[in-house]
């Protein structure tokens, strides 16, 4: 009974840390004062390093195969998904507020419900969306109701309407590849040097020759985002699925967005209106509710939230 119990004390502990490392993420892309897609590029070319780092080490101690051949070509679509969208996140960042950003991402399990009926036939419970309208009424008064001189720009929530798109395509894809019995390791492992294959022509298209011109702040967040989220938060949340439900895990990252512009106006000095605090408790009642509804379903996976994105 103790030892159940400290599993699930370290389970919580790892998602707190897991919640709490990717809110940060956002302020630090904006406070790198560095072209968003470049720094997603070289986070992703950080994460390559990091992640087969692991996989020789593993293979020295335990003489763990390397990825086959197979697990290459089942993270192909997730990996090519993943880079596009953290390059469109990564700029959409520098171009908006972190409330917008971060609470129209928040929509994504309105997204992936139906998709899962869609293209896995899952049986959702379907009643869980009514909740949903909470959250799509708190994304309102958030996007309305911001500053009048302000960091937002129509330009920038419209990428995270692309970021939407590309996360919820890699959610789909990626559990294909977990269904067909990917390891996370070697999930990983594969789908980081893809997603440059993506990362890597976007941020060349919009910083040219820039690509290779980050600023000291820049290489200092590309360090911080790589160890931070590209690995200690990933890890975070594997280790807590081993130990915590899912749901719990959905549940505790529906307060990721509101930590999120907490940072943002400790770092950046964001301005947050009351109307949009009321709306960011709107989105996160709405997703709670509409997680805990959905994980009454036993056929339904909860999707996370995008979190993992960065």
């Amino acid at each position: 009974m103790a030892e159940r119990l400290s599993g699930r004390a370290l389970g919580l502990l790892a998602m707190t840390v897991a919640v709490v490392s990717f809110s940060t993420s956002s302020s630090l892309i904006k406070w790198s004062d560095s072209t968003g897609s470049v720094v997603a590029f070289w986070r992703m070319i950080g994460a390559v390093i990091g992640w087969w780092t692991v996989i020789a080490v593993t293979r020295v101690r335990t003489r763990r195969p390397a990825p086959t051949a197979t697990t290459w070509r089942l993270a192909l679509a997730p990996g090519l998904a993943f880079g596009a969208n953290i390059a469109l996140f990564f700029t959409a960042i520098t171009k908006t507020s972190i409330a917008h950003a971060e609470f129209i991402t928040a929509l994504t399990p309105l997204v992936m419900l139906p998709a899962g009926a869609f293209f896995f036939s899952e049986r959702p419970n379907w009643s869980a969306l009514r909740w949903g309208l909470i959250s799509i009424v708190g994304v309102t008064l958030v996007l309305f109701f911001g500053p009048d001189q302000g960091t937002a720009s129509v330009s920038g929530d419209l990428l995270m309407i692309g970021v939407i798109l590309l996360w919820t395509t890699y959610l789909l894809t990626s559990k294909q590849a977990r269904a067909a019995g990917v390891g996370t390791l070697d999930f990983m492992a594969c789908m980081m040097p893809i997603g440059v294959l993506t990362a890597g022509p976007i941020a060349a298209i919009i910083a040219g020759s820039d690509i290779f011109g980050l600023t000291a702040k820049g290489w200092l967040v590309v360090g911080i985002l790589t160890l931070l989220t590209g690995m200690l938060s990933h890890g975070c949340i594997v280790f807590a699925q081993q130990h915590i439900p899912v749901a719990t895990i959905s549940i505790m990252q529906t307060a990721q967005p509101a930590l999120a512009v907490f940072f943002a106006f400790l770092i950046l000095g964001e301005e947050v209106r009351p109307p949009q605090i009321l709306g960011m408790a709107l989105v996160i009642t709405g997703l709670a509710l509409f997680t805990l509804a959905s994980s009454r379903s036993a056929t339904i996976s909860t999707p996370a939230t995008p979190v993992e994105a960065v």
